[in-house]
């Protein structure tokens, strides 16, 4: 089984902008990905983020799967957000009368759900404090890359160059 990651929209910011501190970074992983031929994925609710302030036409989405929100990935969302706002002690006073479920628990709900997805990449911290706060309850079968350490460090490839 060939293996994926999941792209989220911090990356996708990262790797567009050629003046953001973390862009070598998003390069060097993209490019990583594609060499090694883990499959690059992104939700379409990373799509929607990103075109709050982008352009779908901007996002490299030839060399990408989209993957739809389903209704599999809404009910694991319910228990990730339950167990998020259990240990980030927010009261039910907060989640009435209707819950705002973070992007992040759909997020992970879909990278947990799909048999394929090991990574879920971001630079984003809230996603990271996020991920953390939910494998205390909760033990998702991927792992979180995070951009601001390259590639080569993150996967113990020695640099030659």
């Amino acid at each position: 089984m060939k293996h994926s990651v999941l792209l989220d929209t911090s990356f996708f910011v990262r790797l567009l902008n050629d003046e953001d501190a973390l862009h070598i970074n998003a390069i060097g992983y993209y490019q990583y990905f594609l060499e090694n031929e883990i499959i690059l994925k992104v939700s379409t609710i990373s799509i929607a983020e990103y075109c709050v302030r982008g352009n779908i036409d901007e996002l490299p989405l030839r060399n990408i799967q989209i993957i739809p929100f389903n209704l599999d990935q809404a009910k694991r969302t319910g228990e990730f957000a339950e167990a998020i706002f259990e240990e980030n002690k927010i009261g039910k006073e907060k989640l009435f009368p209707r819950a705002i479920i973070p992007n992040d628990s759909k997020l992970f709900a879909q990278a947990d759900l799909d048999k394929t997805i090991t990574y879920f990449i971001t630079s984003d911290s809230r996603s990271k404090n996020t991920f953390l706060a939910l494998k205390k309850r909760i033990n998702p079968k991927f792992e979180i890359i995070d951009i601001s350490r390259p590639y080569n460090e993150t996967f113990g490839i020695l640099d030659l160059t």
